[in-house]
């Protein structure tokens, strides 16, 4: 199975070869959880997202994605961020890509669907924000998620 490898300021992360827009999706529902999925690729918690594709804005793909990996249909409601770290590089072994981090993360409030997993995740879930310091989760997500939880009105530049 091709994994999913992120690698933080680390030495001997491989040299990024590409950068590509994506997207994440911090969907809050009325009882303030949040949607979580559980990357197959790599086993931790993440926020839905995923690449733009051409023909599309960054939040089509943003509402798109959720809907892909998720079952939930969303609309945009803010900017959280944009998160662009040169010193994040995601492995991807299926290709060989090595990607540097380029997401911008919106907030969404859910429209309809229902929690239905695809073949990039496993479990998808309506966490309650008191339980999400406890999952397993990549750093650029925690990261992205704290920032949200903590400065809701400050949009991330970096």
């Amino acid at each position: 199975m091709a994994r999913r490898i992120d690698f933080y300021d680390d030495p001997d992360a491989p040299r990024a070869t590409s950068l590509v827009p994506s997207a994440n999706v911090i969907v809050t529902n009325e009882d303030g959880e949040i949607l979580l999925i559980r990357r197959s690729d790599n086993g931790n918690w993440a926020l839905p997202g995923g690449a733009m594709d051409i023909g599309e804005s960054l939040p089509e793909t943003a509402v798109r994605e959720t809907a892909e990996e998720t079952g939930i249909d969303v609309e945009i409601t803010a900017l959280v961020g944009i998160f662009t770290d040169p010193r994040h590089v995601i492995l991807y072994t299926s290709n060989g890509e090595a990607r540097q981090e380029f997401s911008v993360v919106f907030a969404a409030r859910p429209t309809g669907g229902a929690p239905t997993t695809s073949a990039e995740t496993t479990e998808v879930q309506w966490v309650p924000v008191r339980e999400i310091a406890s999952l397993p989760m990549d750093r650029s997500m925690r990261m992205r998620l704290d920032h949200f939880l903590t400065t809701p009105q400050d949009i991330h530049l970096g």
